[in-house]
């Protein structure tokens, strides 16, 4: 018999994944075994089309396919609601011909046609299957926020490395004009010095309590479950409300705030805020939504720069205004000589002139992008990294999840970002939920 002739990326595919599972301990033995991953996919050309295929066919994922459909073939849908998976495939059929529907996204890491993984999961998923593309050396488009929880980001962030892999965060906010303008204009001081940034994020659902049901027959519920616990069927965990659940998500601070923090983020330029503290305003009611929905959450810098998140119920958890005389989602940068605000909806500051004026030659430049997705198969091609990278997504996920710590806890608390670890007072109590742990088979060997 010939021996296999393997590629050096191949091996550092197989290496990563390895690694990745002998270094986290506790694991137990996953579902049923993987055939062996293809070689590596070759670069494409510029005239290649990549096979595109979707995991997770919620509104979000199927929309977002659509957009990645205009840079390649989507040759396979995948979800554990049959239902869902159907209606994916009815809306990206291309002249009759609908993609494959797998339930199974483990299956699509097998294929050799398949180049490119856009995961719209639900966030206890995200890691999972990003992790399972680098594996397999298919790039991702990893819908935002990046993980679950901080730990998981740093493990993510060594395969997506160790593989190779292109992995774009969907945090688009970034390949807008008027986000990187305003960020370009803080970093260069035309504001004056950076005294901090407020932040106004859409309260989440404070409804319940809810009663269990039926599970559909459509839906595989403890595949839809995952890693997170088990738990009886109620409707409201699932679809657009998931985000509302600590098991699943973060609420509204790592949902619009994977966005409006992200920009906070890249405009203040440092990598971690040292002290977080926050206050709940709302809490939840027994037998509902646990994730808060109303609260303030404070960051400060290690030079002083403070940070600070608010709620507003003048925005619905959508962004669509609810009281149009009322408080905005967005983001306002202070200074010592004006201020600048902007959201989705524009930008505006304290003295037009601020605005207007270009900046100079020597001026600090951000990485610039005029369309996200065109910015990910771009880079696809050319192998850079894209405007939102791995370790960009892990970092602005972890300014969401230390908020989403100090609110859990009720602390205030010092991280250490070199060592991504809580220190000080509370620091046991806090670092407790840096992680998870998995519910098996769909621990990290699920995908080993």
């Amino acid at each position: 018999m010939k021996t296999p002739r393997f590629s050096r990326r191949a091996f550092l595919q197989q290496g990563a994944a390895a690694a990745v599972v002998a270094g986290l301990a506790g694991c137990q033995t996953a579902g049923p075994a993987l055939k062996p991953m293809p070689r590596a996919a070759r670069r494409l050309g510029p005239n290649d089309r990549p096979g595109i295929a979707l995991v997770g066919c919620g509104g979000q994922g199927t929309n977002v396919a659509l957009m990645a459909a205009a840079h390649g073939n989507v040759l396979a849908v995948c979800d554990v609601d049959s239902a869902q998976a159907a209606k994916a495939a009815d809306r990206l059929a291309v002249d009759g011909r609908k993609p494959e529907i797998v339930s199974d996204f483990r299956r699509l890491l097998e294929r050799d046609d398949i180049h490119v993984l856009v995961n719209g999961t639900p966030d206890h998923w995200h890691t999972l299957v990003n992790l399972g593309a680098a594996r397999a050396g298919k790039d991702v488009y990893a819908e935002k926020p990046l993980t679950l929880t901080i730990d998981e980001g740093r493990v993510l962030v060594r395969a997506v490395r160790e593989s190779g892999i292109v992995l774009q965060t969907g945090t688009q906010q970034r390949s807008s004009q008027r986000f990187r303008q305003a960020c370009e204009f803080v970093r260069n001081g035309r504001i004056g010095k950076l005294r901090g940034a407020n932040v106004w994020l859409p309260a989440g659902l404070r409804e319940g309590p809810f009663k269990t049901a039926a599970i559909p027959e459509t839906l595989n519920w403890d595949y839809w479950l995952g890693p997170a616990p088990k738990v009886a069927y109620m409707k409201e965990r699932c679809l657009r409300t998931f985000r509302f659940w600590y098991d699943y998500s973060g609420g509204t601070m790592t949902d619009w705030g994977a966005h409006h923090n992200d920009i906070a983020y890249w405009a203040i330029g440092q990598v971690a805020p040292r002290e977080v503290a926050s206050r709940i305003l709302a809490a939840p009611i027994p037998g509902g939504y646990d994730a808060i929905s109303e609260y303030e959450v404070n960051y400060t810098y290690a030079d002083g720069t403070r940070l600070n998140i608010f709620t507003t119920r003048d925005d619905s958890i959508y962004g669509a205004k609810v009281n149009a005389d009322g408080q905005r989602n967005g983001i306002r940068f202070e200074g010592s000589a004006g201020w600048i605000w902007v959201n989705r909806d524009g930008i505006k500051a304290s003295d037009p002139e601020i605005l207007k004026l270009p900046l100079p030659e020597n001026a600090v430049r951000l990485y610039e992008s005029k369309n996200h997705m065109e910015n990910f198969f771009a880079c696809v091609r050319s192998r850079k990294d894209p405007i939102c990278d791995v370790e960009t997504g892990h970092r602005s996920a972890t300014m969401c999840h230390l908020g989403a710590i100090s609110l859990r806890t009720g602390r205030s608390l010092t991280w250490d970002g070199t060592a991504e670890k809580f220190v000080g007072a509370h620091a046991g109590e806090a670092n407790r939920y840096v992680r998870r742990e998995m519910r098996a088979p769909y621990d990290y060997t699920f995908i080993a």
